[in-house]
């Protein structure tokens, strides 16, 4: 199959799993790139939990049929090579031989065990570019240290910054740093194949989620550093509202309904005289709020006087209201709302639907962007275990099928 896309140049032999790697991956597979997941035909795929975890299309369950994981990887190649064989390992290198990148996201040292650390693959590759992605990274005290998202965006003070005054630190819950792991490295592969377009020189990128959390704090701990203030806990108000830039009201207030919500900010004094305009009750003529200094004074009662407003009328409409006035205000909402029903994010193709080779056709995210020449195209679902042995290691090895036939009564593929 021929590839078309700005990064079609490229091939990358792929290690990753989880969010933090395969999230990085997607967005380069989605802009064309070859890339080609490494997995263990023995393990059937299982050190990725994704690959069983829900959600579920129907009732099949197993390593090919969890939601998250044909999210994570759709439009790459899959796999199967029994790295504990001989044979396994020479094919791993012949891959890496016609490979640009080389990524993973396993603790610090896995792939050295293998027998596939940076110097060799340097050695089969002189201007391999490999980048490994880690809770924190391959140097420091901490470099053997086990993570997952959450244990991450503790240490990164994101924890204790969340939840409300004077109650436990909430967290965030889903692996948010994940994602931002995989932006990041993601970033680190393009700008390592620009510096290898400009010299020639391959290089390894070690990359830390620990680091990459860390550096959503910057303002916190510049804060706490020149003016010695905490990060909202405690004492703090709740994390829905503006410290900096100063706005209020700005946050999430009950509508009329059953769990209906909706968010509000006003960020000057001209949006609040929308606000209060749209709103037209007496309590918007309080003194207390006439200019943003009482306000911010006074949130907790002009958070109530909101909340009373909203409470009796229906998200959707009175966000529109809003918005009319020019006013920053939506409907929070649901699964279904946002992915079915919300005419923007159907418009700009949020949800585009793959097809599958076991669950049929799917849906799953697009990307945030668009590109007038050059645009993502996410159209195959992602592979089940060791899906294109036999394509890969024809089409790129040239191995003939009596050959990979051999293999798999070997237990290599």
């Amino acid at each position: 199959m021929r590839r078309t896309g700005a990064l079609a140049r490229y091939r990358i032999c792929d290690f990753t799993g989880q969010l933090a790697g395969a999230g990085a991956t997607r967005w380069l597979a989605a802009f064309g790139a070859d890339v080609i997941r490494i997995e263990d035909p023995v393990r059937q795929g299982s050190w990725d939990i994704l690959r069983s975890m829900p959600p579920y299309v129907d009732e099949r369950r197993g390593v090919d049929f969890g939601g998250g994981f044909n999210n994570h990887n759709v439009e790459k190649r899959g796999i199967a090579l029994n790295l504990r064989t001989a044979k396994g390992k020479e094919l791993l290198a012949e891959i890496v031989k016609r490979s640009d990148v080389v990524s993973e996201n396993f603790a610090a040292g896995v792939m050295e065990r293998l027998g596939f650390g940076y110097e060799r693959l340097r050695e089969l590759r002189p201007d391999v570019i490999y980048v490994s992605n880690c809770g924190f990274g391959h140097t420091g005290p901490y470099r053997s240290f086990k993570t997952w998202g959450p244990i991450v965006q503790a240490l990164c003070g994101l924890t204790w910054s969340s939840g409300l005054p004077d109650q436990p630190p909430a967290g965030w819950g889903y692996s948010y740093m994940d994602h931002t792991g995989g932006y990041a490295m993601a970033i680190a592969i393009l700008l390592a194949l620009v510096h290898r377009e400009r010299t020639g020189e391959g290089q390894w990128v070690d990359l830390s989620c620990a680091a990459a959390g860390l550096t959503l704090t910057g303002p916190a701990i510049l804060d706490y550093s020149v003016n010695g203030r905490p990060s909202r806990r405690p004492g703090q108000p709740n994390s829905n509202r503006s410290d900096w830039p100063p706005m209020a009201p700005h946050g999430i207030y009950r509508a009329l309904g059953e769990d209906d919500w909706i968010a509000i900010a006003c960020r000057d004094e001209r949006d609040w005289r929308a606000f209060a305009a749209v709103v037209d009750e007496p309590w918007t003529a309080d003194p207390r709020f006439a200019e943003l200094a009482g306000r911010l004074a006074h949130q907790d009662e002009l958070d109530r006087a909101v909340s009373a407003w909203t409470r009796e009328r229906e998200r959707f409409a009175t966000a529109a209201a809003l918005q009319a006035e020019g006013v920053p205000a939506t409907a929070v909402q649901r699964p279904n709302e946002r992915i079915d029903e919300d005419p923007n994010t159907r418009a700009w193709g949020l949800w585009p639907t793959v097809t599958h080779s076991k669950m049929g056709r799917v849906r799953v995210d697009g990307m945030p962007v668009h590109f007038s020449k050059t645009d993502w195209k996410i159209e195959r679902g992602a592979p089940c275990v060791g899906e294109h042995t036999d394509e890969v290691l024809r089409g790129l090895l040239g191995l003939p099928d009596a050959e990979l036939a051999r293999l798999r009564e070997e237990g290599v593929t």
